[in-house]
């Protein structure tokens, strides 16, 4: 029979200890852990830390030629147009109404009733822009003549290169603008 020994082990020595099946299996799940945790973390923190592609400020897009536009009669111009929301980018088709009021000026509104959104349209007859959902009336300039529109119609940033127009963004019109 062997006997056993208390061996005196100094204090603050490090304890040799053999590692057992037990301690293998615990740290393979918490190194598994670990992995599912950067795994799920990483991706979320990229989102949520870096956000979406900034968008292009200076988008501009052409939609026909100065010199074909007949003066004094508004013209419906239909393009297509790049929309980014977040990482997605889209080709989506826009309409804006152009009105060409002297050789080289030129003033595009978008086709929306400020009201509630209703695509209007210009009446040739009453020589007005009209929406068909609240009867809201709109001059040439895009002024509110009558109706429950709010302010006026909302115009695009507009240039013009050569005999090319551009349009570039939508701005909202001020209740007293135009």
């Amino acid at each position: 029979m062997e006997t056993l020994t208390d061996e005196v082990v100094a204090p603050g020595a490090p304890v040799e200890r053999e590692v057992t099946r037990r301690d293998l299996l615990v740290g393979a799940i918490h190194g598994i852990w670990a992995l599912i945790a950067a795994a799920l973390c990483l991706p979320a923190s990229a989102y949520l830390l870096l956000g979406a592609k900034p968008r292009r400020r200076d988008e501009w897009t052409e939609v026909g030629d100065v010199t074909k536009l007949p003066t004094g009669q508004p013209v419906e111009v239909a393009f297509r147009r790049n929309r980014t929301d977040g990482w997605r980018v889209g080709s989506e088709k826009l309409t804006a109404w152009v009105v060409k009021t002297s050789s080289r000026s030129v003033v595009a509104f978008g086709a929306q009733c400020t009201h509630l959104g209703c695509a209007h349209h210009w009446d040739e007859g009453k020589s007005k822009f009209i929406c068909p959902c609240h009867n809201s009336l709109f001059s040439m300039e895009g002024k509110v003549l009558a109706g429950p529109a709010p302010r006026p119609l909302d115009r695009y940033e507009l240039k013009i290169e050569g005999d090319k127009l551009l349009l570039g963004s939508l701005h909202k019109n001020a209740k007293d603008s135009v």
